[in-house]
């Protein structure tokens, strides 16, 4: 199968769930403390915030992957549309650790849930740069390739030890979740050239 429609079709859920995101920030009722109460809830900006870049690099760092390849197969779709799943679900997970910031659980689902992601986009990114590396628009050196996969795939660690670490402090957790995304927007990252 062409990419064409993988791409729109992935741009398409990407786009709905970093839309979504804004849904799930609250609105103080009582504005006789209007400064206050913002500022108490500075926890859900914060995810908002963290779950945005996280999409939004995401779908940077997906586009460089695709635009690799000349032709997609079975597998790529399935694992994509697999990734499209953890990402269309992160509106729910950030809704959650906003509205339960103090609990472990809260914490842990929401950093668990970039470690999926991280885990599906680290599969797929195998499959494209190592496993059909004959699908590839370019040929790319299989050193060049290791290393870009790699690069790729060094979050998946640090996101499990962040859903772990939710139990000890929520506030480490979504730190950690702030690193890898700002991490994840450095051109080595992916992969890409600055």
């Amino acid at each position: 199968m062409g990419k064409n429609r993988l791409e729109s079709f992935s741009d398409g859920v990407i786009a709905v769930a970093i839309t979504l995101l804004v849904l799930g920030i609250g609105v103080p009722k009582d504005s006789t403390h209007l400064a206050s109460d913002l500022g108490h809830h500075w926890p859900e900006y914060a995810a908002y915030v963290i779950s945005f870049l996280t999409i939004g690099i995401i779908w940077i760092n997906h586009h460089a992957m695709i635009s690799r390849l000349r032709e997609a197969d079975h597998t790529i779709l399935i694992l994509n549309l697999l990734l499209l799943m953890t990402i269309a679900v992160l509106p729910f997970a950030t809704e959650l650790v906003a509205t339960y910031r103090h609990q472990a659980v809260a914490a842990a689902v929401y950093s668990g849930c970039f470690m999926l992601m991280a885990i599906v986009f680290s599969l797929l990114n195998r499959r494209v740069l190592i496993v059909r590396a004959d699908l590839l628009a370019e040929t790319l050196p299989l050193e060049q390739r290791r290393q870009i996969f790699h690069r790729a795939a060094t979050g998946v660690v640090p996101y499990v030890l962040a859903t772990a670490l939710a139990f000890v402090s929520t506030y480490l957790t979504l730190g950690m979740c702030a690193a890898l995304a700002l991490y994840y927007a450095t051109p080595l990252a992916s992969g890409r050239r600055a």
